[in-house]
């Protein structure tokens, strides 16, 4: 049996105050689960709990980013996170703070024959 890809979506997260990127992440993987629907695989009759969920997260600081914080964030299957350099740092110099601002793919997979 071999994995298959069901479910491709992509989200944009930010934290606009403070620079948190567990905040922006968790945002961004919100996006992206606001924008699938599990439809498909109900009527084909596969378990959502036997599902293999892949999420990325890019930002500029991924060492900054709570994974465990991000896995615990989506209710179905078996989740695995990776925190990847990508996102965009935006800093506000008259203020001392920063924008940051991530980005989410989230991947669904099934084993199949």
């Amino acid at each position: 049996m071999a994995l298959k890809r069901f479910i491709l979506e992509m989200g944009t997260g930010n934290d606009l105050h403070g620079g948190d990127y567990t905040k922006a992440a968790l945002r961004a993987v919100q996006d992206a689960l606001h924008h699938s629907s599990l439809s498909m695989i109900r009527s084909l009759g596969l378990n959502s709990k036997e599902m293999q969920v892949e999420v990325t997260i890019g930002v500029q600081h991924p060492d900054k980013v709570n994974a465990a914080a991000v896995q615990a964030s989506l209710p179905h299957g078996q989740v695995t996170v990776k925190v990847v350099k990508g996102g965009l740092d935006v800093p506000d110099d008259d203020r001392d703070d920063i924008a940051v601002i991530a980005s989410a793919a989230v991947a669904v997979r099934f084993e199949l024959p």
